[in-house]
């Protein structure tokens, strides 16, 4: 492992930072490697009245998740991390290819108080926006 590399980690986007979306500038530099979907273990919501989405692990009933993968240096990850909705928080999500990343998910308990709409089948969160 480079040096380089210690100051990087991958990340896995699937909501309004990925290109075309309005805060994919809060990315700042990061390197965008590839498109991913994740494995079938996810449910995304629209929270807010879609102002962002709210994504979270369930053990059946989950999709894979559309996004993409970004290689980001630890200081632009943390301001990322500071510019998330309150409540997101960052955690391991798994890629349909078995590779682990930081993703932000959401409170599942949240989604449910406010009763989110639920958008799993729509195509993902950029399908979600182009529809609306």
């Amino acid at each position: 492992m480079t040096s380089a590399n210690l100051n990087t980690k991958r990340i896995f986007i699937c909501g309004s930072a990925l290109r075309g979306q309005p805060d994919h500038k809060n990315l700042q530099t990061a390197k965008f490697i590839r498109e991913a979907k994740t494995q079938p273990k996810y449910r995304l919501h629209a929270a807010g009245d879609g102002w962002h989405p709210a994504i979270y692990e369930v053990e059946i009933g989950g999709i894979s998740i559309p996004g993409e993968v970004y290689e980001i240096t630890l200081e632009e990850f943390d301001n990322l991390a500071s510019t998330e909705p309150p409540n997101m928080y960052p955690a391991d999500v798994v890629l349909a290819d078995g590779e682990v990343l930081t993703a932000f998910l959401y409170p599942q308990e949240l989604v449910q108080k406010y009763n989110w709409p639920d958008i799993s089948d729509l195509g993902g969160w950029a399908a979600y926006k182009a529809s609306a």
